[in-house]
């Protein structure tokens, strides 16, 4: 009988690739995948430590591990791992914590271990961060997270993700075009470039980050590319002016602020202004007046005003993005910001959060009306729910139609014909 294997992913799109490419190693060596919530021999946590609670979060997931699985190995790995891996070891169950310089070693870390009880800890500072783990998720057959850069060397005064990944670093293009036409091989249409600075790609190889949305453009076989976070900073009028050429890349963005106050964007050591930013959503849709642009925001980072708040609140209403991922500022040990004075009361920085949110619905509801009455070309995917099946446009509006087999994994040509209040848009099918 083959032992089982479970996987539990918390945070980015980066965590998801690696867990995927991790699978398939323990899938080559005999193993049998099993979901989540089954019953299994090895329990992998791959985790996050964006938040306060993303570190919680993880903790319950080990306890939950235990309980259901008492005999079971739970090797834990990602950034919470790297940044508390003795506060992690002392968990019960837990008996193999991984850096992330050493998550690629898993599979043989596991083969390795002796019996339960003896919890195995291999940490590594984050100067010490240099090994790049090359991932592409693969299972979902309409879409895959490919892996293209690593690390950040930003060090903005609220973030760890420099000591939970280390120094910017990547592959070289040519590798990772090996690795989207493998993607393209197993069938999969649309791929996700992602890494924790992706549009910072290049520090390793001195290669440019355009060369190699360039090389990707020609990989047959896929046929759409999304690129899944990029710092204004580093969003380029060429880089801009591509994207709205090709037909693979689509006319989605998701752009990080954090603030509109050019006071807090100092204090957080961003390396931009409010008008840069808004000079670059201008540059987007100047050439795709149709882009789905997401915006990621912090309220309540220290020294913020309410003034200041207002400055990101009108900005963003200004600007009119299609949706807004908003954090409530999360103090983690070890960063600038824990020293900040002025800290903000969390009942305000919800207050704000709630604030944003309310922008959010109207703004995203307003972006999916804009585009009822027009054509679309639509990813199926092949999940069905209530004879129903879903997909997204280009520009990331999340279509419904009825369930048709033939069109799973297939590009479809649709007509939007309303929104609903979850902003789920219905559409029919023009073939």
């Amino acid at each position: 009988m083959k032992r089982r294997v479970s996987f539990h992913t918390l945070g980015c799109k980066l965590n998801f690739s690696e867990s995927s490419t991790l699978a398939r190693q323990f899938e080559q060596g005999g193993f049998e995948r099993v979901g989540a919530n089954e019953p299994a021999d090895i329990c992998v946590v791959n985790s996050c430590s964006v938040t306060e609670h993303a570190d919680k979060k993880c903790r319950n997931i080990i306890r939950r591990l235990h309980r259901n699985n008492p005999n079971a190995i739970i090797a834990v790995t990602g950034c919470y791992a790297q940044l508390k891996p003795y506060e992690i070891a002392n968990i019960e169950g837990v008996d193999i914590v991984l850096s992330n310089n050493d998550k690629g070693d898993l599979y043989q870390r596991i083969l390795e271990l002796g019996l339960k009880g003896v919890t195995q800890v291999y940490r590594c500072d984050c100067e010490e961060i240099a090994n790049f783990f090359a991932a592409f998720s693969t299972g979902d057959r309409s879409r895959s997270f490919l892996k293209v850069q690593d690390g950040c060397d930003y060090k903005c005064a609220y973030c760890t993700i420099h000591y939970a990944r280390g120094s910017s670093r990547n592959m070289p293009i040519a590798d990772i075009v090996a690795e989207a036409k493998e993607v393209a091989a197993s069938g999969i249409k649309e791929i996700v470039i992602t890494g924790v600075n992706t549009g910072d790609f290049g520090r390793t190889t001195g290669e440019k980050f355009i060369d190699l949305l360039k090389a990707l453009n020609e990989v047959n076989g896929v046929e759409r590319y999304r690129i899944s976070s990029i710092e204004p900073n580093l969003i380029t009028d060429e880089i801009i002016e591509f994207c709205a050429s090709s037909p693979k890349f689509q006319h989605h963005f998701h752009i990080p602020l954090q603030s509109g106050s050019d006071r807090i964007l100092g204090l957080m050591r961003r390396r931009y202004t409010s008008a840069k930013f808004a000079d670059r959503i201008h540059k987007i849709r100047s050439l795709m007046p149709d882009a789905f642009i997401g915006i990621d925001v912090i309220t309540g980072f220290p020294g913020e005003t309410e003034e200041n708040f207002m400055e990101t609140y009108n900005l963003l209403a200004e600007l009119r993005p299609a949706f807004l991922h908003i954090f409530p500022f999360s103090e983690r040990p070890g960063t600038p910001a824990v020293d900040m004075p002025d800290k903000v009361p969390s009942s305000v920085s919800t207050q704000r959060v709630k604030q944003l949110e309310e922008l959010c619905q109207k703004l995203h509801y307003e972006f999916c009306s804009s585009m009822v009455g027009k054509e679309a070309d639509v990813l199926f995917e092949s999940t069905m729910r209530g004879g129903m099946m879903y997909g997204y446009t280009g520009n990331y509006v999340r279509v419904k139609a009825r369930y048709r087999r033939d069109l799973i994994n297939r590009i479809s040509r649709v007509r939007l014909t309303s929104v609903e209040p979850d902003c789920s848009s219905l559409a029919e099918i023009l073939e």
